[in-house]
């Protein structure tokens, strides 16, 4: 009988009826029989369980850790981003993983799992957590299939040209847009095989990239895109022909923007002036729809004054005035953007006209223009249009201009949906009228004032200027969400000086 044998059958008759057998390899114990039996019944579990062989095929071996070649953050700093994870002021944590990663710093390897594990759960924060988490965050997606998203949601797919082949479609994603930075031909080229025999939805993900390294070498491939089969994938192209400065697409559109916008010369008072004629295009042809102008524009509204279809023809005109080159109009009126957006409309009021201007200021990423509606005076009642605006301004001129949509709409319903299109971080004269408004709400608190509040420091909390706390002490009279917003505002002041030291 074998030794294991031997001690199950003391374990079934009891050791008061049966000694323990003799295990001379056991070391000594003390104790009575029962824990005797028991230490060497332990080791006997595991001498049987270490001279097991296994079953089937043995298990690949997995790679070790690549080295990493940037440093992790500074003791500080992980002992924050650990309190954090815990669960400390949550929401800033995507700004802490931006601030690691802009200062060269990297997660420390022991907080990986549990920040993997978070962006599991949350879409928004997985381009964050690639970017700090460094290879050996990308070599541990690869041994859990539950964080397999890291891989290709970052700038480094994790692979060489074997990624296009047989990576997936985040994979192929990162691949083609990293290729689009260095070699945009190449990119193109490799895609350009493949075409094909790519799912619509593919098509559109890989399209996306061509933001990348755009130039009129793409024409060709993108106006053949123009009558793919997928709606995505027309739209993506549209969209994308429309930014090329000399393209054949914004020639065409231009075409089409001169018949709807005519100068006109009028004398009124003993004055000439040039007048903007406004004309919407009469009907929908094969041509527009080519060129991604819907029949039905998500911007189209009801008839005005019962004339016939007056909101579509004018949802059209923005829509080809949002695809047409802005030099088409410094060139017509010979007139400088500013100028330009203050001449009078007839037959209109204009509205339609500089929405779509401000949509083509922001496709084509024009300072000049967008700067001229901003300061034209023409979009008073297009606020949430005027905030969009200001992601193309120079960043030493939008503080100043986002403080000054802040003041013009304080006190209106469209505060807080102007704001919410204004990237932190909130400096300077836009963190003064933020903390202006913000204390004059409190002082005079109502329940209009209170849902403000509320919502206001909800977005200050990520958003506004760590040094503005000091200027919120309202003493005792703080409303909640102020006091809270200061302890927010003074834990990210901390957590930004340690990742800098």
């Amino acid at each position: 009988m074998s030794a294991w044998n031997q001690h199950v059958t003391a374990a079934l008759l009891g050791t008061e009826r049966r000694d323990p057998p003799v295990l001379p390899e056991a070391p000594d114990g003390v104790g009575d029989r029962a824990g005797r039996l028991l230490d060497q019944a332990a080791l006997l579990a595991v001498r049987r369980r270490a001279g097991s062989v296994p079953s089937g095929a043995a298990p690949e071996p997995v790679a070790l850790a690549p080295v990493e070649d940037v440093p992790v953050v500074p003791r500080a700093a992980a002992a924050r981003l650990r309190r954090i994870l815990s669960g400390e002021h949550l929401r800033v944590l995507p700004e802490w993983l931006d601030a690691a990663a802009a200062r060269g710093f990297r997660v420390p390897a022991q907080t990986l799992p549990d920040l993997l594990e978070r962006g599991r759960g949350d879409r928004m924060l997985r381009p964050s957590i690639a970017r700090a988490a460094g290879r050996r965050g990308v070599w541990l997606a690869l041994q859990n299939t539950d964080w397999a998203y890291l891989v290709g949601s970052g700038d480094d797919p994790g692979g060489g040209p074997e990624v296009w082949e047989t990576g997936t479609r985040n994979r192929r994603v990162a691949y083609l847009t990293r290729l689009r930075n260095t070699e945009p031909e190449r990119a193109r080229e490799l895609l350009q095989e493949t075409w094909g025999k790519e799912p619509a939805p593919d098509r559109a993900a890989f399209l996306s990239t061509f933001e990348h390294g755009l130039s009129l070498a793409d024409e060709i491939f993108l106006e053949t895109a123009l009558e793919d089969r997928g709606k995505d994938v027309r739209q993506l192209a549209s969209d994308l022909l429309a930014r090329m400065p000399g393209s054949a697409y914004g020639v065409r559109m231009a075409a089409r923007a001169r018949r709807c916008l005519v100068p006109e010369a009028r004398t009124a008072r003993g004055r000439r002036q040039t007048w903007i004629k406004v004309e919407p295009p009469h009907a929908h042809d094969e041509d527009m729809a080519r060129d991604g102008i819907p029949f039905h524009p998500s911007g189209s509204f009801a008839p005005r004054g019962g004339g016939g279809p007056v909101g579509t023809r004018a949802a059209w005109l923005r829509e080809i005035l949002a695809r047409t080159p802005l030099s088409t109009w410094t060139e017509l009126f010979e007139l400088p953007p500013m100028e330009i957006v203050c001449l009078p409309v007839s037959d209109s009021d204009g509205r339609d006209v500089h929405i779509g201007w401000a949509k083509a200021a922001l496709s084509q990423r024009d300072g000049e223009w967008a700067r001229a509606l901003l300061k034209g005076g023409v979009m008073v009642d297009e606020p949430e249009a005027l905030a969009d605006l200001l992601s193309v301004l120079p960043g030493g001129e939008r503080d100043a201009a986002a403080a000054d949509l802040i003041r013009w709409v304080e006190g209106r319903p469209d505060l807080l949906r102007v704001l919410e299109r204004v990237p932190g971080p909130w400096t300077g004269p836009l963190a003064a009228a933020v903390v202006t408004t913000l204390t004059a709400s409190a002082e005079r608190p109502t329940r209009r004032d209170d849902h403000l509040i509320n919502q206001l420091c909800r977005l200050a909390d990520e958003r506004l200027d760590p040094s503005a706390a000091s200027r919120l002490d309202l003493g005792d009279a703080a409303p909640r969400a102020v006091t809270e917003l200061i302890a927010t505002l003074s834990f990210r002041d901390e957590m930004l000086k340690e990742l800098t030291s």
